[in-house]
């Protein structure tokens, strides 16, 4: 495994250059920066490329910055030369480009080999020494020969997943299959071969091979496999490298399979619970036996330590003083809540769970005592109220009180209230979506704030256009319907100004 290069080491490498050396250093980018019109003609040129889109206004871009700077100035001395870029993904310009990598959310790296024809995601850390060991190792070979003890050591460490190809001569079909394999999932897993499974750590070592060893820090340390076709090996390393029960504490060597567990497709059971309380290993055994009869079941499970879960208890709208508790969430955004529970609880309910017994959970703000401002506050409880129920226009604002984007809309969205004050037909409304659950099929909220336009008639709009006052009238008076009226038992149709049909 290729040693760590010290940040301090090429620190004080670079401050014994000479004064005009440092200040041809500070001056020059090492960051390529492309676009629409050089992507292609540039990312040709390389085996190995890597690629950041970002958007200026992101706060997680702008702290990676100088840290991907700092690696792209190491790995350019590296041999060859590794090539940092990186694509403003917020310009007009390059969308399409930002479309064709599947960004979604910003920072997004993608690392591109073979002049751009296969594309991964980069699945490393975000400060410069980091970002430089990780890509030293992705640009060399996707998996490492095995020829020593030593060698097996330095790759299978513990809290990690490796994988191991063991084959009687690296050669043939079985051997090329396992290479593909290697290849496409490298950037999420070690992969290593040998002719000798006397080398390895664990597992029974007078195996020849042909087959696929797969080390891991839970559950059993070791599991074999042998079909090498590529979709099922693949499937294979995937399926066993998800523990049992995924544990959520202040491990960071437990972060990776926590990012697999939500990735997961599967419905999501979570345990909360004090990890030091006295009936925290009677509660995490009976987890781990529910777990183990419904694995195969569309579930996965996590145990979450209290006092490393205050984010999750601030996303699902749940309270310590409900500790021990269960949440289940479901692909569709649904809920389903198990506060107060005792061990022998948790069986019997995740079993009347998969029966479809269990009702879903809402998380909502309570219901305001007054709502009398411009910007009405719509709730969990109220939204089908006051947006789908009320036959009127309604622009929705979707915020977050920590972002700095929906305070600078606040007072606009305001202005834009006070104007329609006296215009009974349409309603100005915000909602705090971290402290409410939303219906994920109505409305995509992917970052904040975001703005949807409900029509008197249900028709949904997003509002993608200028947050100024004049352009979200002018989105409102544009799309706003007419709202039929009863009065002395005739039907008034009140006019609108500026509609257009969509």
């Amino acid at each position: 495994m290729a040693s760590r290069v010290p940040i301090w080491f090429m620190v004080v490498c670079l401050l014994s250059l000479t004064g005009v050396r440092a200040e041809e250093s500070e001056s020059k980018e090492f960051v390529l920066t492309l676009d629409h019109s050089n992507f292609s003609d540039t990312v040709g040129k390389h085996d190995f490329v890597v690629v950041e889109f970002y958007a200026p206004w992101c706060g997680h871009c702008k702290n990676l910055a100088p840290e991907y700077e700092k690696a792209a100035s190491i790995l350019s001395s590296h041999d060859p030369p590794i090539v940092l870029a990186k694509v403003d993904a917020n310009e007009e310009v390059n969308k399409d480009l930002a479309a064709q990598f599947d960004v979604k959310g910003f920072p997004t790296i993608k690392i591109l080999r073979n002049g751009g024809k296969s594309s991964q995601d980069y699945n490393g850390p975000r400060e410069a020494d980091g970002i430089v060991e990780y890509l030293k190792k992705q640009s060399g070979p996707a998996s490492v020969e095995i020829k020593s003890v030593e060698d097996a050591s330095n790759l299978i460490v513990d809290k990690k997943i490796v994988v191991v190809g063991i084959f009687p001569k690296l050669s043939g079909e079985e051997f090329e299959k396992y290479t593909a394999l290697s290849e496409k999932l490298r950037s999420d897993y070690e992969f290593g071969h040998t002719t000798d499974a006397k080398l390895l750590p664990r597992g029974e070592s007078s195996v020849t091979g042909p087959l696929i060893r797969l080390f891991k820090p839970f559950d059993e340390l070791v599991v074999d496999f042998k079909d090498f076709d590529v979709a099922a090996s693949e499937k294979f390393v995937e399926d066993a490298s998800v523990p049992i029960v995924t544990v959520f504490d202040n491990d960071r060597s437990n972060h990776p399979f926590v990012i697999k567990f939500f990735n997961s497709q599967n419905a999501k059971a979570m345990l909360f619970l004090s990890f030091s309380s006295d009936i925290a290993d009677a509660f995490r055994s009976k987890f781990h036996e529910v777990a183990e009869k419904f694995r195969t079941e569309g579930v996965s499970f996590l145990v979450g330590d209290l006092e490393a879960s205050q984010g999750a208890f601030q996303y699902f709208g749940l309270r310590e003083d409900q500790v021990p508790l269960i949440v289940i969430q479901t692909n569709d955004g649904q809920k389903y809540l198990k506060p107060n529970l005792e061990p022998d609880h948790i069986a019997p309910w995740v079993k009347e769970f998969k029966e479809g017994k269990v009702q879903p959970y809402k998380k909502s703000e309570p219901i305001p005592e007054q709502n009398n401002e411009p910007v009405k506050v719509v709730v969990a409880d109220t939204l089908q109220e006051i947006v789908f129920n009320s036959g009127k226009n309604v622009l929705l604002e979707f915020y977050a009180p920590w972002c700095g984007h929906c305070k600078s809309l606040a007072p606009i969205l305001e202005e834009v209230a006070v104007s329609y004050e006296s215009d009974p037909d349409v309603i100005i409304a915000k909602l705090d979506s971290t402290a409410n659950d939303i219906p994920n099929d109505t409305f995509e909220v992917k970052g904040y704030p975001t703005v949807y336009f409900k029509t008197a008639s249900g028709k949904i709009l997003l509002y993608d256009e200028d947050r100024t006052k004049e352009a979200i009238i002018a989105f409102i008076e544009k799309n706003r319907e007419k709202i039929e009226k009863e009065e002395s038992g005739k039907k008034i149709e009140k006019e609108e100004s500026g509609k257009d049909e969509l």
